[in-house]
């Protein structure tokens, strides 16, 4: 019945009308990101990062070298012809092992993300549009998670459920979700007065159904920035956690691992710890700036500038 009168009170020419103009907002967003050099180019080192990842899961005998045989006759050896990037203690080559590493980072920051932000723009959305205790109740929790350090509670998250891939998935996600219901529940906040929130409701529309079918969509480039520079803070706090070996688990090629492996031999072998570094800063980076111009996009003084 519900779906019914809203055929009724908006006909085909108003959606019509509707999708173009959402249509010509991505196409001015599009337009926008592609003249910002930063951001296209961020971009265009995340998609190098994808293909790298996919290319050496699928098809590992691309690498010129096995990223977890041990040779110990070689270890140590210093950027050279051979090895671009030099090899680690156990003479393992460290620019094959960068590039599997670029498999477990970017599985981090995906997933964790996807757990953050699925729980954490429900939560808020809830918060938000319900008010009241309820409102109170999610938020006060949000508040108290928000008042430790996201490392410190990684790392209390990664004590209680153990050390592995998985476990760091689910304590980075769990640790980002109080910042995207904050962002979501104050989107929603100033939404949910708008006449068509006000239609829906007349209408008999469910509060589930107006939540996620009317209210979230207009949100939604708020939660596209706050992801994309989610991905880059789960990537950091991956790399920091096995840097302090509670994450990924030798012998996976982890970035902040070999980080913190290399960080022992900082004088007589630097390029152990250089490189990680940098594949972990470039990486960060690249989410950071292709999250900022995506932020300046949406922004409608941006695009005329």
């Amino acid at each position: 019945m519900a779906e019914a009168t809203t055929a009724r009170t908006q006909g085909p020419g108003e959606k019509d009308r509707g999708a173009e103009k959402a249509e010509s907002l991505w196409k001015d967003v599009w337009y926008s990101l592609r003249k910002n050099v930063p951001a296209m180019v961020s971009l265009g080192v995340i998609a190098l990062l994808a293909v790298v990842a996919i290319v050496t899961f699928v098809a590992p005998q691309v690498l010129p070298y096995d990223p977890y045989q041990q040779d110990l006759s070689v270890s140590f050896q210093g950027p050279s012809p051979e090895h671009w990037f030099g090899t680690d203690q156990q003479g393992r080559d460290i620019f094959c092992r960068i590039l599997v590493g670029s498999q477990i980072s970017l599985t981090v920051g995906l997933l964790s993300v996807a757990i953050s932000l699925t729980i954490g723009v429900t939560l808020g959305a809830v918060a938000g549009y319900k008010g009241g205790v309820v409102d109170t109740i999610i938020m006060r929790v949000m508040d108290m998670m928000l008042a430790i350090p996201s490392i410190l509670l990684a790392i209390a998250f990664m004590a209680a459920l153990g050390q592995g891939i998985d476990k760091a998935i689910v304590a980075i996600g769990l640790v980002s979700i109080p910042e995207y219901a904050r962002i979501v529940r104050s989107q929603v906040l100033a939404v949910k007065q708008s006449d068509y929130v006000a239609a829906a409701r007349v209408i008999g529309d469910s509060d589930a159904t107006i939540i996620f079918r009317h209210v979230l969509p207009n949100v939604m480039p708020s939660i596209i920035v706050r992801a994309t520079l989610g991905i880059s803070s789960a990537i950091l706090d991956a790399a920091a956690l096995g840097f302090l070996g509670l994450g990924v688990q030798p012998p996976a090629a982890e970035w902040g691992d070999m980080l913190g492996r290399g960080r022992n031999y900082i004088f007589s072998a630097p390029h152990a710890m250089i490189f990680p570094g940098l594949a972990i800063t470039v990486t960060v980076l690249a989410f950071n700036l292709l999250g900022d111009g995506i932020r300046d996009a949406f922004d409608p003084k941006s695009r005329n500038r």
